[in-house]
């Protein structure tokens, strides 16, 4: 056994390089907490923590549009386990989903030839988690279920579909930018296509070109079209839409549609290139056209105007504003380097990635800062940001330990409330935000390339052995990668013009060349460095010489490394002497011209050493016969001497004879022979009549083969004196070469369209690759990797190391030798994510454990006793990126917290605090209906304040009235009412409804007939001024039921919020639980998270059970006897999830959870208990 070891195993992989200009928009950061982005026609995944390439993706046969992570909005377990899938698109219309771990497509779906313009997974998995909606050109979306790849239906538009974006807070909602505008789609559905065409709505062209302002499809419409991008938000509050333009972000709220917010660019600034919204805080990311990325904040108003001394401004005029907080520092773009696309951590949301032109990523996390309070430049004009009080939902002590950069809403609170005092409490503690480069990733520079393998891995070397490949560049530079890892090893810039060749001169140290462009008279610049890898050290290896020659074509060291030929295109060849960088000979100006070169592998190294030892080994002889009387021992010490003398001779003064062969234009083949600094020409062999022009000569062992402009391939057996001709009819033959390898008798020839392998032995061609043919690109340059892996240099900016069949395929995840160590339980076979998942819930931490998760201060945190159940489902949702469980448990942290917090208040009389505490620390608003009912409130009416104060037409006015009668504001309502100008036709109308306003409360006979008005109302359609009546004579409870009946259930629970107390609330709210989990609508994850908002934990638990979610069910459980939400203990769930955790394999979470079930998980009990011989050896 051998006492180290060396990692030289070189698997199959593609290193990429600059982008192409479709891939601008193929990038996407998953909940697996991996990034993915289109490279010509591959796919790059790489990790975001490590930033280190983890796969590439190669099918696709033209340039990759679109590429889109699946959602992981769903309950894992192993039958639908935690798997890395991935849907890419591309220009020619082809969607694959991968298998990204195993590296497999497990579909391909095809419509129409074009490029595919959008490409979404549905956000709601409790139905089905395959679907995939795609825009295929000009007008058609196609829902496709992408386990099978079967088109579930199609639907055509009037216009051309640009691209799509799904409301987040509700699934049947579809918004497409076509070429004329926006339509909106309000039945979407997995089991039919929309109905009818939509609602179309156009866009008036921003402030920027005044010219058109009117809202109609003029030609400034559609020039601001052009320009515009859009997306629903996932910001609060729901209903809300952002359209970017190159110099300002429009803020639309939909339900007046009108621009209620502006984030405009000051004429010096940086036109937007892309905007994030992020879901936990009322947050923007922007990318901007020079590579920058910033964040702005909304900004909470009422800590602006006033300060606690003065009284709060009744009615401030209100804007929606985003105060920029951070940013990050720019690139420098040129022609070729620009910003193409930016992706935000969905699980986190406190890193961003940039994708540049030339192949670089850039991940920048967003850091938070404590600052005093003394030092804030209160000049600033900007509300200060508080860091939240609690984290991971429940509210921490100041010395408790947490993460404070964990994710967006563990770094900074919520804005507050208009109207709302943030609570003066000495825990909030001001932050500022910072962007912290964390990874980059770099890719190959734009072809041109000269690759070079280092010298073959041998029993001699095989402890220092690295496998290191050289990279000419175009802009001068030599890059050498580590092909174990893949990754970038050093970077050289050692020429100032484009490198042509390399060649090894040792394991650590090679020669590079680069000819700048001919001048008029077509001399050129020749430079040829010498370079140490280990100490980056480069000398010019020709010294003064170089300046206004001929053009170096090629570079050929010896086989002993001892001697260099320098082949010139119109000067005769050059013999140089490596180790010494002196010149041997330069040939006569009558030298023939040189058209192929290689030196023989044959010398006579071996018989020079035993010649030298054997006249030492006479000379110590002769000393030692001529003084006799010199003692034994001074005799071996002058052998030793002269041994060592020796030896040091034989590595330095000795040099061996080689040869090399060259062809002249003729054809003509030459022999030299060349020994210390004596060349000379022992042989000539006449040309052979079939070749034509010699482009290249390889030569290995008793093979020597010859490559000609026509394709022809010349193989000549030295030993038995013959030759074999093959026309390749491949056009001109411009590199061959041999594997490396004792016997290894293979060869790579390069042509103009592809390139081939050759088994010299049995003159057969392996395999063979050409472009346009199997492959989209052109090959650049060729090498061997080790004995049986080529590596090929092509134009599309990749190199690819692949088997000797040349077939691109794509490795196995797990396969892969990684530098740094990846979190990623998305790549362990299914049973080991979720037992590790179960293992990071529930380990009994007594000492004897140990893990090592992603970052050591996770590490810290769940090793913390004070570390509650809650926070720790929260946490290990996020670290597995899981959608579904991560909403569930923040909002199940925050009614546990806060109904404990009430029952503590109401038990110690203590005065109401705390209602207090939940409205100063409620559920954030991106949960929207699940907020507390007076938080949401308060939210509508500032959100209708906001509206009203940007009306414009009658149209709004008359909205912004509706909303007011609904949430109870009836005097603002009369006022508006009355501003109706007596020309409009509603003149009339509005009167009378402004005097029935007020009078309505008064007289009490006057409800039963608006009662009678209103239903008559609702059964004759007018169904939303019916309910408006309803809520006049307060009678909102029964508005919400006819609401409900004609299937508004989404207007319904907003009323209900809005307008009942907490009982009649609960009562319209359970009624839609009911609808969401009907066989139909099948929404059952939405209705969880319902039930939580309404304290209704026991129905949660049930439900969840029934559902099979075993594991949530019993944390839940555990979670709820801790705060004593759930009076009796639900056994039966206690005794699934030891089932469940038995059949992962972990045994004592199974032990602990069937003790908890009672006699419900005795017999499993029993049976886990049983065989403990078996047990103990666990």
């Amino acid at each position: 056994m051998l006492p180290y070891t060396v990692n030289f195993k070189v698997s199959a992989r593609t290193l990429t390089g600059a982008l192409n200009a479709h891939n601008k928009a193929a990038v996407d950061w998953g909940w697996q907490g991996l990034i993915a982005y289109g490279c010509h026609s591959l796919v790059v995944v790489i990790d975001s923590n490590t930033a280190q390439t983890l796969q590439v993706l190669e099918k696709h046969k033209a340039d990759v549009v679109k590429v889109k992570w699946a959602r992981e909005n769903y309950h894992h377990n192993i039958g639908s386990p935690y798997s890395l899938r991935l849907a890419s698109a591309d220009v020619n219309g082809k969607i694959i989903v991968w298998d990204v771990a195993a590296g497999i497509a497990q579909c391909e779906i095809q419509e129409h030839a074009k490029p595919i313009q959008d490409v979404q997974w549905l956000w709601n998995q409790d139905a089905s988690r395959d679907l995939l909606l795609a825009i295929h050109p000009p007008n058609y979306i196609v829902l496709w279920n992408a386990d099978t790849g079967t088109k579930l239906w199609k639907k055509s538009y009037a216009d051309n579909i640009l691209s799509f974006s799904f409301d987040p807070f509700d699934p049947s909602h579809l918004t497409l930018l076509t070429s004329e505008g926006i339509v909106f789609i309000s039945d979407f559905s997995p089991s039919k296509p929309p109905s009818g065409p939509g609602k179309k709505v156009y866009i008036s062209s921003p402030h920027s070109s005044p010219a058109h302002s009117k809202v109609a499809a003029a030609t400034g419409a559609k020039k601001a079209l052009n320009k515009v991008k859009i997306l629903i938000t996932q910001e609060k509050p729901r209903n809300h839409m952002l359209l970017l333009y190159p110099r300002e972000i429009l803020i639309l709220d939909l339900e007046v549609n009108q621009t209620v917010g502006v984030i405009a660019i000051e004429r010096t600034g940086v036109p937007f290139l892309q905007v994030i919204p992020c879901f936990q805080r009322d947050c923007l990311f922007c990318l901007h056209e020079n590579g920058c990325i910033t964040l702005r904040v909304r900004r909470s108003y009422n800590s602006i105007f006033t300060t606690s001394s003065e009284e709060p401004d009744p009615d401030p005029v209100q804007e929606l504003t985003y105060d920029l907080r951070s940013q990050c520092d720019a690139i420098r773009v040129t022609k070729t380097v620009r910003p193409f696309s930016m992706v935000c951590c969905p699980v986190n949301e406190n890193a961003a990635a940039l994708i540049v032109s030339d192949g670089r990523v850039m991940i920048w996390e967003l850091k938070s800062a404590v600052c005093s309070r003394n030092s804030r430049n209160s000049s600033s004009g900007v509300s200060p940001l508080y860091s939240p009080v609690s984290f991971c939902g429940i509210p921490v002590g100041v010395l408790q330990n947490k993460l404070p950069d964990l994710s967006l809403d563990n770094m900074i609170g919520q804005s507050a409330v208009a109207g709302e005092e943030h609570p003066k409490s000495p825990i909030l503690q001001e932050v500022h935000l910072k962007f912290l480069l964390t990874g980059l990733l770099s890719g190959l520079p734009s072809p041109h390339f000269a690759i070079r393998m280092c010298p073959p891995l041998t029993t001699k070397n095989i402890k220092v052995y690295q496998p290191l490949l050289a990279v000419g560049t175009s802009n001068g530079s030599v890059l050498v990668y580590h092909l174990t890892s893949g990754l970038l090893h050093k970077e050289l810039s050692i020429h100032s013009c484009e490198v042509k060749g390399i060649e090894w001169t040792s394991l650590t140290g090679f020669l590079s060349f680069a000819t700048s462009t001919p001048n008029n008279m077509g001399l050129v610049r020749n430079e040829l460095q010498l370079v140490d890898l280990p100490t980056g050290r480069s000398i010019a290896f020709r010294g003064e010489r170089g300046n206004d020659e001929s053009p170096i074509e090629m570079i050929k060291v010896s086989h002993l490394k001892q001697y260099l030929a320098v082949v010139f295109k119109d000067k005769p060849l050059e013999l140089w002497d490596v180790r010494t960088c002196t010149i041997l000979r330069e040939m006569s100006k009558n030298f023939p011209a040189i058209t192929a070169l290689e030196w023989s592998p044959s010398h006579n190294l071996k018989s020079l050493r035993k010649k030298q030892l054997a006249t030492r080994e006479a000379m110590a002889r002769q000393t030692v016969v001529s003084d006799t009387e010199l003692s034994v021992v001074e005799s071996s010490v002058i052998s030793l001497l002269q041994e060592a003398e020796s030896k040091s001779e034989l590595s330095q003064n000795i040099s061996a004879r080689e040869h090399f062969v060259f062809t002249d234009n003729d054809g003509q083949v030459y022999h030299l022979t060349v020994e210390g600094n004596s060349v000379k020409d022992s042989a000539r062999i006449p040309p052979d009549g079939s070749m034509g022009s010699i482009t290249c000569i390889a030569w290995k062992g008793d093979t020597l083969v010859l490559g000609d402009m026509d394709g022809n391939l010349n193989f000549w057996d030295l030993k038995g004196r013959v030759s074999r001709g093959i026309p390749t009819h491949r056009s001109w033959v411009r590199k061959i070469r041999f594997a490396p390898g004792k016997g290894n008798q293979k060869l790579i020839a390069m042509y103009n369209d592809g390139a081939e392998v050759w088994d010299t032995k049995e003159v057969q061609m392996v395999s063979s690759l050409r472009s346009g043919r199997n492959v989209t690109f052109r090959i650049l340059d060729v090498d061997w990797c080790t004995s049986d892996k080529v590596i090929l240099a092509s134009d599309d900016g990749c190199i690819r190391v692949l088997e000797m069949s040349m077939k691109s395929t794509c490795f196995r995840m797990d396969e892969q030798e990684l530098t740094e160590p990846v979190w990623c339980p998305y790549l362990l076979v299914p049973r080991a994510s979720l037992a590790l998942k179960a293992f990071l819930l529930h380990q009994p931490w007594n000492g004897r454990y140990s893990l090592d998760v992603s970052h050591i201060d996770i590490k810290k945190l769940l090793l913390d006793p004070e570390f509650t159940l809650l926070q720790r489902c929260l946490l290990v949702s996020r670290l597995y990126g899981d959608e579904s469980e991560l909403h569930f448990w923040t909002v199940a942290a925050h009614y546990l917290h806060s109904l404990s917090q009430e029952r503590a208040a109401s038990t110690t009389a203590a005065r109401a605090p705390a209602p207090r505490d939940r409205v100063n620390n409620p559920l954030d608003i991106c949960y929207d209906i699940l907020c507390e009912n007076a938080y949401f409130q308060k939210f509508q009416l500032e959100r209708v304040n906001l509206q009203e104060v940007k009306r414009s037409t009658y149209d709004h006015t008359r909205k912004c009235t509706d909303q007011l009668l609904l949430l109870g504001q009836t005097d603002r309502a009369v006022q508006l009412l009355l501003e109706t100008s007596a020309e409009n036709q509603h003149y009339y109308c509005d009167s009378l409804k402004a005097c029935l306003v007020t009078t309505v409360t008064s007289s009490g006979p006057s409800q039963s007939t608006i009662k009678l008005v209103a239903t008559n109302m609702i059964a004759n359609g007018k169904l939303a001024e019916g309910v408006q009546l309803l809520c006049l004579i307060d009678k909102a409870a029964d508005a919400c039921r006819y609401l409900q009946t004609y299937g508004e259930w989404n207007r319904a629970a907003w009323l209900a919020k809005v307008r009942l107390n907490s009982e009649e609330c609960a009562d319209v709210l359970k009624r839609w639980v009911d609808h969401l989990c009907s066989p139909q609508v099948n929404q059952k994850s939405k209705a969880l998270l319902v039930l939580l908002s309404l304290g209704c934990f026991s129905s949660v638990a049930e439900t969840l059970h029934s559902m099979r979610y075993f594991d949530r069910a019993a944390l839940f459980v555990e979670a709820c006897l801790k705060y004593g939400a759930i009076e009796k203990l639900i056994a039966a769930i206690y005794a699934d999830y030891a089932r469940s955790l038995k059949n992962l394999g972990f045994k004592q979470g199974a032990v602990l959870f069937a003790s908890k079930a009672g006699a419900a998980g005795r017999d499993l009990l029993n049976e886990l208990e049983s065989p403990k011989q078996e047990l103990t050896a666990q």
